[in-house]
Parts: structure tokens; C-alpha cells; sequence
């Protein structure tokens, strides 16, 4: 992608229930409040409650997000699309097949995959959260990024 920032981002996973949702409430944090954030999946899954878990531990929220597709989007242009998984990166693929929309796939691992103890399942959740933040600043570094005050 070009040196300047995206205006608007869109994150896809498969099922918009944990990955997208996580990297759209960590945008909302990390990037301006000038940049337009949103997430959708390929297919429509259930919210998960891991997910409001992890991210209430770190001062985020959810609020009414209910997954959603990409067909449900009132806008579907976006200067970048970040996939998640693999079949969120084939799909944008063919969504932007005639659009010119830059498409980056940053390999993101499921948690819903993860089994043991609450606390085992946590771990892995956070692992997501935390590799999505650290992908996220690295990737927009030298934007600045929306303080507490925003």
C-alpha cells in the first residue's frame, strides 16, 4: 500500500464473531478516530463470549456488534481490506476483483480451536488480541495514534 493511511478499513474473518470484531474494536483504539473502521465475515456467525472477555480486559467493547457479512455492509468500499483466514482472503480476492482496493492477509490463528481449562481458552484469546495489536501498530506505525482523550 501507498505511504499515506487508509481512510477506511475493513477486517474479515470467516464468521465476523472473533477475529474481525477484535481487530475492528483494537482499530477503533489504536487508529485516529478519523479512519472508518468496520468488520464483516464471509459467512454470519455467533457472537462469542470470550471475545467481550478478552477485550473488556483491556478497557474495549464490543457494544451491539452482531456478526455480520460482508453482503450486509452498507458501504462496501474501502481503501483496505485485512483478511484474517484464509477463506476471508479468498473471498475479498474475488470481491475486489474489479475495485481498487489494496487486500493485505495478515495469517491470524482461530481460538475458537483452543480446549483445557477457562483459563487455557483465555490464553489463546488473548494470544489473538494481542497479535492483532502488535500486527496493527506495526503496520500503521508513524500514524499517529487516538489517545484516550479521542
Amino acid at each position: 500500500m501507498a505511504e499515506s493511511s487508509p481512510r477506511s478499513i475493513l477486517f474479515m474473518c470467516r464468521m465476523n464473531s472473533v477475529r474481525s470484531p477484535m481487530a475492528e474494536a483494537i482499530a477503533r483504539r489504536e487508529l485516529p478516530s478519523s479512519v472508518f473502521v468496520a468488520s464483516a465475515g464471509v459467512r454470519a456467525g455467533e457472537r462469542d463470549p470470550f471475545v467481550d472477555a478478552v477485550l473488556a480486559e483491556d478497557g474495549m467493547k464490543l457494544l451491539e456488534h452482531q456478526p455480520r457479512t460482508v453482503d450486509d455492509l452498507e458501504d462496501d468500499y474501502f481503501d483496505l481490506i485485512v483478511t484474517l483466514a484464509p477463506e476471508a482472503h479468498h473471498a475479498a480476492l474475488e470481491f475486489t476483483r474489479s475495485m481498487a482496493i489494496d487486500v493485505e492477509y495478515w495469517p491470524t490463528p482461530d481460538p475458537t480451536a483452543a480446549t483445557g481449562t477457562r483459563d487455557q481458552i483465555m490464553a489463546a484469546y488473548r494470544d489473538v488480541r494481542e497479535r492483532l495489536r502488535s500486527r496493527m501498530i506495526a503496520r500503521f506505525a508513524g500514524k499517529a495514534p487516538k489517545s484516550n482523550a479521542d
